[in-house]
């Protein structure tokens, strides 16, 4: 039996209707000489279960609470109850599509079953198809457990055939031998004991009427979570981040960031909210560091680096685009010259289509850091831009999906693929209805800062001296 850890079982332990703890990820599917079928899509996924066993088990409680819970098989494990199937009304729009992912990454999971579902989502117009992946934050750690989708992807549209055997369930341990092994486990090793007790005590912190690192917090992008979500997707081209790169300096990682802060000054402006020159918001940023040996406050990966997080002021405020970008270049150049920052390319060259693991395990750093008193959580992963393919089917897009959490009513999440950067923005369904008018003013806040490139004319370089006129 593998316990789970002190992390993990306080994600379960937070999970509740109105902040599920739960990453997702929605992957649009060009359509492909085969069609995808619900049938094929079990059968591969069955087949892929084989590699990630964790699938198929479900956490069990210690009675008593004398121990951290523990992994058991799911005796009954029915795989259509995981992978399910949907369709949206003629024509397929986006917006629909939007919508109907709002309500399915809004629902919490199912305790009694293996903490994981995947959505085939039918009838896009022009005839993609859709995949949304769903799993809890104590399901994919990133170090013993990766993301399904990572599983599932390959470098052409040729179905390997694996090995497969057929699978059949441990028996789950009866609950006094799990207590009793509990307690021998305990004093055999005095770190569960440590784990345990740190687990207990922060049972007690999260049960406080106002959460650490909640306290204060007020403005758009605080409020109390309700049931209900929205998600939202932008979208833009990876050469056209480069370009402002390389003429205003930083990364493409700051002017990512750069752009989220001039969409939510572009939105807080469509809302008549009050904007400042002091207005800002504080986010809190997972950015992948190099492997140490000793621990720090980073969590690792079983991708060759740990995730640390990073708190950045968005400068909201601030008028001029290109001001926001230096700013952001300057707040983030310490992470770089400390030498521990993992570069996009290495990310990017990953086995496998590793970006939705790094979501993952960002959405764990942040909730991690919760006591931190940041307003919301920017993810941004970088992937692979040559095609990758899932069930024989091409992918299009990928946008990621963060959960929410404490009073926090906005999350974003940014992979870029293929050659575009591509934004998944969760929200809360009624404190933030307009979510939709977030994501068009981030892709206005792209426009911007690319509008400084293409209209700026440098002066000619390499030309000879002018002479000076006589007398002059």
């Amino acid at each position: 039996m593998q316990r789970l850890s002190p992390l993990d079982a306080l994600f379960l332990h937070r999970d509740s209707p109105d902040a599920p703890r739960q990453i997702a990820s929605l992957v649009l599917l060009e359509p492909g000489q085969r069609p995808l079928d619900y049938d094929s899509l079990v059968r591969i996924i069955t087949d892929r279960l084989d590699l990630v066993p964790r699938y198929r088990q479900l956490p069990r409680h210690v009675p008593g609470g004398v121990g951290l819970p523990v992994w058991v098989d799911d005796e009954h494990f029915d795989i259509t109850l995981h992978v399910r199937r949907s369709a949206l009304p003629r024509p397929g729009t986006m917006d629909a599509l939007h919508e109907l992912v709002g309500r399915l990454i809004a629902r919490r999971l199912d305790h009694d079953r293996p903490l994981w579902e995947l959505y085939l989502i039918e009838g896009l117009e022009d005839g993609k198809s859709a995949l949304l992946f769903k799993a809890h934050q104590a399901l994919v750690d990133g170090s013993h457990t990766v993301d399904l989708a990572q599983v599932l992807l390959e470098e052409t549209d040729e179905i390997r055939d694996l090995p497969h055997d057929e699978w059949a369930p441990r028996p789950s341990p009866a609950g006094t031998k799990l207590t009793l092994s509990s307690l021998l486990g305990q004093v055999e090793h005095p770190r569960e004991l440590i784990a345990n007790a740190t687990y207990r005590t922060e049972q007690v912190l999260s049960a406080l009427p106002v959460p650490a690192g909640d306290a204060g917090m007020t403005g758009p992008l605080a409020a109390p979570l309700s049931r209900h979500r929205r998600f939202a997707t932008a979208s833009a081209s990876l050469d056209d981040l480069r370009r402002v790169r390389d003429e205003h300096g930083g990364t493409v990682n700051d002017v990512i960031l750069a752009v989220v802060a001039g969409g939510l000054r572009g939105w807080l402006l469509t809302r008549a909210e009050p904007v400042s020159a002091a207005t800002s918001f504080r986010a809190l940023v997972p950015m992948s560091v190099k492997l140490k040996g000793a621990e720090d406050d980073s969590l690792p990966t079983s991708l060759g680096s740990r995730v640390r997080g990073n708190l950045l002021s968005l400068p909201v405020g601030e008028t001029n685009a290109v001001v926001r970008l230096h700013q952001v270049s300057y707040a983030l150049k310490g992470h770089r010259e400390t030498g521990d920052a993992v570069s996009a390319q290495t990310l990017a060259d990953l086995p496998g289509f590793a970006t939705s693991t790094f979501h993952a395990v960002g959405a764990r750093v942040a909730e991690h850091e919760a006591s931190r008193q940041y307003q919301l959580v920017v993810t941004n992963v970088p992937g692979p831009q040559e095609s990758v393919y899932m069930a024989g089917q091409r992918l299009a897009q990928v946008f990621p999906a963060i959960p929410l959490t404490g009073r926090r009513t906005v999350a974003i999440g940014i992979t870029t693929y293929r050659g575009r950067a591509y934004v998944g923005i969760v929200a809360d369904r009624e404190a933030v209805p307009d979510v939709d008018v977030l994501a068009q003013c981030i892709e206005e806040a792209v426009d911007e800062l690319v509008e400084t490139v293409s209209s700026r004319r440098r002066a000619p370089r390499g030309r000879q001296r002018p002479e000076r006129k006589a007398g002059g």
